[in-house]
Formats: structure tokens, sequence, C-alpha cells
């Protein structure tokens, strides 16, 4: 190729380029986005949204789907979705994420010697059921800059199988919680005046 070609082609590149530029910087200021207060067509039954975004789904007590967990279900699903990245036995090595033995009731850091985020360094306290029913829904919003990837269980009770499961990785597992007392029946009704 001769010089003459060279010239052209960069020529021509370097015309694209400042083009494309200049398209974009004209485009940004004449179209301005901006999220709407209100939606335009409201659909029944669907979730109600907020300016910050989709409202976010309340969390499940622990405590009455814990009473009709299954630790055996629990270790199932845990071996589908958790072992890729850690281990459950007891002295096991850490994988991508820390071994889980003794979580349950454990301190937030609980594997001497895993990096751990700043987020989750920072959470004082142990891993109470309430606690980790929150970080299996959604990690990355129990704790802000996580390391972990896993994006959750959000079906309540294999949520509460898998918490299960842990709690009994444990020589001394921690109780489980009280589950809150079945509503009394509905009172008997009176008998009919005469």
């Amino acid at each position: 190729m001769d010089s003459m070609a060279v010239t052209k082609v960069s020529t021509a590149i370097l015309v694209a380029g400042i083009a494309y530029f200049l398209t974009g910087t004209i485009g940004a200021e004449l179209i301005h986005q901006e999220r709407l207060a209100k939606t335009a067509i409201e659909i029944k039954g669907a979730a109600p949204e907020t300016a910050a975004g989709p409202a976010e789904e309340a969390l499940a007590p622990i405590a009455p789907l814990l009473a009709k967990a299954d630790p055996a279900e629990g270790e199932a699903t845990f071996k589908k979705l958790c072992t890729a990245c850690h281990t459950a036995t007891e002295g096991g090595k850490a994988g991508i994420g820390p071994n889980l033995y003794g979580v349950v009731g454990g301190p937030h850091g609980h594997m001497e010697g895993f990096n751990y985020s700043p987020g989750l360094k920072a959470k004082d306290g142990p891993w109470t059921y309430d606690e980790l029913n929150e970080w299996l829904k959604q990690p990355s919003a129990y704790v802000k800059g996580t390391r972990m990837t896993f994006a959750g269980i959000k079906n309540d009770q294999l949520r509460a199988d898998v918490i299960d499961y842990l709690h009994v990785l444990s020589h001394n597992p921690e109780p489980l919680p009280a589950a809150p007392p079945a509503p009394d029946a509905a009172p008997a009704a009176s008998p009919p005046a005469k």
C-alpha cells in the first residue's frame, strides 16, 4: 500500500470517529430522558413501583418457615446452588466463598483468614436466622458491595430449608426460633335468640 492510500484510510477513520462523537453529543442534547412520576398504563395486580424502582417484596418471617423446614431438602438445594463456591465440612477449606460449617450463630466474618468484603466485615454480631434469611434472599441488598455474586433464593420455603440445613452444621446447633402460636379458632357462634 502506498502512502496516499494509508492517508486516505486514516482520514476516513478519523472522519468517521468525529461524526460518531458529534452525532452522540447532539443526540444527547436533543433527547432528555426522565422517569415518569406515574406509569402511563396501570396494570391491575402488578406490584406498585416507586420513583426508585420496583417495590420490594416484604421478607417472610423465618420462624414459621423453619417450623416446617426440611434440612434434607436444604442439603439438596445447598449442593445444587452453593457447593460451586462453598464447602460445609468441619475444618473444610474455603473455596471462592468461605466454609459454612458453624455459620449459624457465628460472627459475620466467621472463617479465619478468609478475605470478606468490607461491607460484610463491618457487620457486627452473629449470623441470626433472620439475618441469614435476608442475606440468602438477596446478598447484594443485605450488604452493599458484597463480593458474593449469587442472586439469592427467592422461594421462601427453599431458603428456610437451606437455613435449617446450615443450622445443623455445628457441634452445638443454635436452637430454632419459636414459631408464633397458631391463631385461635374462631369463636363459636352464639345460639340464635328465642
